[in-house]
């Protein structure tokens, strides 16, 4: 990916009418699709980039000569949004399903196969043998009884954590077998913090609507509901093919073959062709209003512009308007976990078996393992196995997960002690030997608060500071702290407060 400091056309810093000029603070996925669907509207665009490089947590990194993913490596084909997002840039035929064969789950008294039809681990059919397998028999009953217990249990509260819902509908069994592991793996925390709302839009809804909440996983695993064309985004373009739908024949993610990185170089493509300008190394330091909008200092420069997208961290973009929105003032909210991804190239020809299956998380209460999850992305992606050869393996494990507790966000801190943890800890999982000598090369990925720590009220504070915004005019906060988890949330979000902004 090309990350040079350029300036590619007329900016919103260089004398257009106010009216017609926007900027964004931040070049992470949710910044550069912000400032895509400014320019098609026909909006002369600046984004500025305090880093040196595109894409936020979409971005790349190359080990052994294999150019991988550094952040996501997938998205959720619950909704459409992130294959529509790739058909629009000529991305369609890009997109691929993983291998058959799922995940796994690390219980404490061994490894099973994880659930193929769930929501957050959630089950669409307790008796399911994957299911029956790690919940045994009488966890299977219990969970059963979801569909005899009223609708209201579990909704009627205005908040809701994962751990309350899916306990009182399904039983701890679920919760600790299933549920826990996944959450922690998907969102680094325990699903006692976690808001579901926030991790799972639409859950709850259609659990009052089919009855049950097996019912509702059920009907979220069915696939994206098509958005009416009206509200599709303006575009000079012609309709692009439509994107396949990779949900309805049954896997609940799909990647994009060369990487998930690659929708940011075609974004930055886009950018360039249309002549928005690209700041990185720029910093947004302060924020003021404007008779015309709004201005935004970066060290000794000054951007003026007519609307103002944010698109930072939580915590990063409240302070940056704090001072401009006091209406803003004790709403920053808490900061993601400190997540470290290990990427080890190896050389281990037993992989090849793919020993389980696509990956692996790890329930919290398994003892010796300090990884939260570790995914086998050869065993997953055959253009990524087609790529490495036969016998070279590319495997990707995280560490750092909060539960509540002082030592929730501890484990292997250093390059070299994350290293030691991931050789043994890929070894115990994959139960087949990976040592050092095996190593072609690693890398070591640290995401500092990027992944949005979705507490239980950070709901009802991201409404406040959403609402603060729009009273204040021309300005829209977008990302992954406001929209939730996830690549398809955070596209379908963006879009959809690019739309309101324009309106």
């Amino acid at each position: 990916m090309d990350n040079s400091p350029e300036r590619t056309g007329r900016g919103a810093d260089v004398g257009d009418s106010p009216a017609k000029t926007a900027l964004v603070a931040g070049g992470g996925i949710s910044g550069l699709l912000a400032a895509r669907d400014l320019s098609m509207a026909g909006y002369a665009v600046t984004v500025l980039e305090a880093s040196d490089t595109w894409g936020g947590c979409v971005g790349s990194h190359v080990v052994a000569g294999l150019t991988l993913d550094s952040g996501a490596e997938s998205f959720a084909t619950r909704s459409s949004a992130v294959a529509d997002l790739a058909a629009e840039l000529g991305l369609a035929e890009k997109i691929v399903a993983p291998r058959p064969g799922g995940a796994w789950v690390q219980l404490p008294d061994g490894p099973r196969e994880l659930p193929k039809t769930g929501v957050l681990g959630i089950p669409a059919n307790p008796w399911d043998p994957e299911v029956r397998r790690s919940l045994g028999f009488l966890g299977s009953l219990r969970a059963s009884l979801d569909k005899y217990l009223p609708a209201s249990l579990g909704t009627s509260a205005d908040v809701t954590s994962v751990s309350s819902l899916v306990r009182a509908r399904m039983g701890r069994r679920v919760l600790d077998r299933l549920v826990a592991p996944v959450v922690g793996g998907v969102h680094s925390a325990d699903p006692g913090l976690l808001d579901v709302d926030m991790v799972a839009p639409g859950l709850r809804a259609g659990l009052r609507l089919h009855g049950s909440l097996a019912a509702a996983v059920a009907a979220q695993r069915r696939g994206p509901v098509t958005p009416p064309p009206a509200e599709a985004p303006p575009s000079a373009a012609p309709s692009p093919p439509a994107a396949p739908s990779i949900a309805k024949a049954g896997s609940a993610v799909a990647g994009l073959e060369g990487g998930m990185h690659i929708l940011i170089s075609a974004l930055l493509g886009v950018l360039r062709d249309r002549g928005v300008t690209l700041l990185h190394g720029c910093r947004a330091d302060a924020v003021a209003r404007t008779a015309a909008g709004w201005r935004v200092t970066a060290g000794h420069e000054t951007y003026d512009a007519g609307l103002l997208v944010v698109a930072l961290d939580g915590p990063a973009a409240v302070g940056l308007l704090a001072e401009a929105l006091p209406g803003l003032a004790g709403k920053s909210p808490e900061g993601g976990p400190d997540v470290r991804l290990v990427t080890l190239v190896v050389d281990v020809p037993e992989l090849d078996r793919r020993p389980r299956g696509t990956g692996i998380l790890v329930a919290p209460q398994t003892r010796g393992i300090e990884a939260k999850a570790l995914t086998h992305a050869t065993g997953k992606w055959d253009w990524l196995a087609a790529a490495a050869g036969p016998g070279t393996h590319v495997l990707r494990l995280s560490y750092g997960r909060v539960d509540g507790s002082p030592s929730g966000t501890g484990g292997p801190s250093t390059d070299n002690e994350l290293l030691a943890a991931s050789l043994r800890d890929a070894s115990a999982l994959l139960d087949v030997p990976v040592e050092s000598e095996d190593v072609i090369g690693w890398d070591v990925v640290r995401w500092q608060g990027a992944l949005p720590f979705a507490a239980v009220g950070h709901k009802a504070r991201v409404a406040d500071v959403r609402r603060t915004c729009t009273q204040a005019g021309s300005l829209s906060v977008v990302g992954g702290w406001v929209a939730g988890n996830g690549l398809a949330a955070v596209v379908d979000d963006t879009r959809d407060q690019i739309r309101r902004l324009l309106n």
